[in-house]
């Protein structure tokens, strides 16, 4: 059976000590949070974190930010970005299913890029132990890829040919993401998707190029009335809930009664 192993994690954080070479996730999480509450002030918990990047914004606005992960070189990496971007974080070597710190104690836990390297079983607990820790009324955010995208196909063909980064992993339904936190006694505040930028087509032709030698910018260079235009058009469709079953990720945001 193929599992993501902490070895594949601390394998992959060491080749990506310099991050700036890797795309980001932008601000996709501040802007989900900030739309349904003002982050200045709470108490935060990244689980997962391995760059921190994710997390960096919010503790830009002024939240108290912790950042969890259980590999040994993640945890040099959120330092080195913490200290590149100038922000005090509080940074925790753990295990995400066995978080140590004590009940109700965090207004807002996220996590991007975790809950779909783990089977059901594991996954539910893991959820369960996130919102052991989160506060009466507190925010819960889970970040997972979306099911129905080529991507999907094409990480399961490198899954079965045993090349894919993280070993194993699996996708949601954003239905199915919100049946389950539900399921587990939260009230859904927010559901959201974020299609790919760039695109999955230009992020292959890139890593074409590299393998020939020639190194092309991570994000092109748009006519810039052209970029804004596309953007506000991708914004609008966002919206729409059909859209969220062709974006590449999904989230839910869910708050504890």
């Amino acid at each position: 059976m193929k599992i993501s192993t902490k070895q594949k994690w601390e394998t992959l954080w060491q080749k990506r000590e310099n991050v700036h070479d890797y795309y980001s996730n932008g601000d996709r999480v501040l802007r989900q949070l900030a739309s349904v509450t003002d982050v200045r002030g709470k108490r935060v918990l990244e689980v997962g974190a391995g760059t921190g990047r994710d997390s960096i914004g919010l503790a830009r606005q002024g939240a108290d930010v912790f950042q969890l992960d259980y590999a040994t070189n993640a945890l040099k990496l959120m330092r080195q970005v913490a200290e590149e971007n100038g922000v005090n974080v509080h940074i925790v070597g753990g295990d995400a299913f066995h978080l140590p710190f004590p009940n109700a104690i965090f207004d807002i836990i996220f996590h991007q890029g975790l809950l779909e390297h783990f089977r059901k079983p594991q996954a539910t607990h893991l959820l369960k132990e996130n919102i052991r820790i989160l506060k009466p009324g507190g925010l819960l955010l889970v970040d997972v890829p979306q099911r129905y995208h080529l991507y999907t196909v094409m990480k399961h063909i490198l899954i079965a040919l045993n090349a894919w980064f993280a070993g194993w992993e699996r996708e949601f339904s954003v239905g199915e993401l919100e049946q389950k936190l539900r399921g587990l006694g939260l009230t859904l505040v927010r559901s959201y998707g974020e299609w790919m930028y760039p695109s999955l087509f230009y992020r292959l032709f890139r890593e074409a190029m590299m393998k020939i030698g020639i190194k092309l910018p991570l994000y092109p260079k748009l006519f810039s009335p052209l970029t804004h235009l596309r953007r506000r058009i991708r914004d609008t469709l966002l919206q729409l809930r059909i859209s969220l079953y062709t974006s590449i990720s999904i989230g839910v945001i869910a708050q504890k009664p």
